[in-house]
């Protein structure tokens, strides 16, 4: 797995951010004179490693994350052209917004120099596809290509259906995840509208606060996360390091409204049970929950309330965290890093803490390692992402093949 985060963009500096509480929020320059002026940048993220100075002006910050993250995926899993047939290896990689950078810079100079100087290139470094485009072009993989977007829980999708094409046959290896790079006036000025963003200017440190009472809507952050995906006799045969198995998928869609929750909860409840179905588990197999938890006033207690119908009185023993409270909500690239979160905590034998968790709201009842990391031999997570217009994704993770 390659990621791109706010605590950090290589593996060991994000892990020991995460574990010790460490949070990636702080003001950001460009947003200065906005409503909401902090996010999550992304920190030690070196586009320059793989990406020429031609290349780096010719491709979108979403894009150069994504390629970057997948070279470092494919680096960590010794894939190489010779590794598959080029047209057994797939790309599909997320992104809610593709080159949002983009838009607005070729936007301002349509509207103050004229239509003739928009750049040439403008199309091709906003579209989403692009991305997954230059990874491909990059490793010779010729399967199959695309991007999808469905707001936050885009990286989830990609990785359940990456998975659904290498189980139909399409592909033995798909590189597949999600990335977001929208931290601009433009967009957060649109969130800003929407009251969807915290306001917490004076410290916003402590913005972003998953499952607490006051609570006042999330954190933009910009990030996510690129996993190299295998059949596992493949892998197996060619002696892949085996970071974890993906064991279940569950997709549904609540088919309630725009942007709020179904208050219900019913289809996260549903997707969570597709995924333990699929997965051939129980609810007490669970034993990490990384949340959706986005420290909205809706989302976080109807998550609450789907995992107590889902997982019923073993729900109480669930550990569950809202790593959002230190990385931000990195959007379609939310499930990219949070299931490299997962990964790393079954790995690891620690469960990282949900932070600014000290005046918890009362419906929000569950285990949520407040503050401080914890020790924990996990061999089972799930990983919750939802998305405007009510996509609901939960994937379910085990530490091996044998677990």
């Amino acid at each position: 797995m390659g990621i791109v985060s706010p605590l950090g963009s290589d593996i060991q500096t994000f892990w020991d951010n995460l574990i010790h509480g460490k949070s990636g929020i702080g003001h950001v320059q460009e947003l200065a004179e906005l409503p909401v002026t902090f996010g999550g940048k992304a920190q030690g993220f070196e586009p320059e490693r793989y990406l020429g100075g031609k290349e780096l002006r010719h491709m979108d910050r979403y894009a150069q994350m994504e390629l970057t993250a997948c070279l470092d995926a494919c680096g960590q899993a010794r894939l190489t052209p010779e590794t598959y047939e080029p047209h057994r290896i797939g790309v599909l990689i997320g992104s809610g917004s593709g080159g949002m950078q983009t838009i607005e810079d070729q936007m301002n100079v349509f509207f103050t120099k004229g239509p003739r100087r928009v750049s040439p290139v403008t199309v091709p470094m906003f579209i989403t596809n692009i991305g997954p485009a230059e990874c491909a072009k990059r490793l010779g993989a010729k399967g199959p290509g695309f991007s999808l977007s469905s707001a936050c829980a885009t990286a989830g999708h990609a990785l359940a259906m990456a998975a659904r094409l290498i189980q139909a046959g399409d592909a033995d290896c798909m590189i597949a995840g999600g990335m977001e790079a929208c931290l601009t006036p433009f967009a957060i000025s649109a969130f800003a509208s929407m009251r969807a963003l915290s306001t917490r200017n004076d410290d916003p440190v402590r913005a972003s606060r998953p499952f607490s009472a006051d609570r006042d809507g999330f954190v933009m952050g910009e990030g996510g996360g690129v996993f190299v995906l295998e059949r596992l006799d493949r892998a197996r045969e060619r002696g892949a390091d085996i970071l974890a198995v993906l064991k279940g998928v569950g997709m549904t869609v609540d088919a309630y409204h725009m942007v709020a929750p179904d208050p219900e909860g019913t289809m996260v409840v549903h997707a969570i049970r597709q995924a333990l179905a699929d997965a051939r588990l129980e609810p007490s197999d669970i034993g990490y929950i990384n949340a959706h938890g986005t420290s909205t006033p809706l989302n976080d207690k109807i998550e609450t309330l789907a995992i107590r119908k889902a997982f019923g009185d073993h729900a109480d023993r669930l550990l569950v965290s809202s790593t959002k409270s230190m990385t931000g909500h990195l959007i379609g690239g939310a499930a990219g890093i949070e299931t490299a979160i997962c990964v790393l905590a079954m790995r690891n034998g620690v469960v990282p803490p949900t932070i600014n968790l000290d005046n918890p709201d009362p419906e929000c009842d569950l285990n949520y390692v407040p503050e401080r990391a914890v020790r924990a031999d996990v061999s089972h997570c799930l990983n919750n992402s939802f998305g405007f217009g009510g996509q609901n994704v939960a994937l379910i993770l085990g530490k091996d093949a044998s677990s």
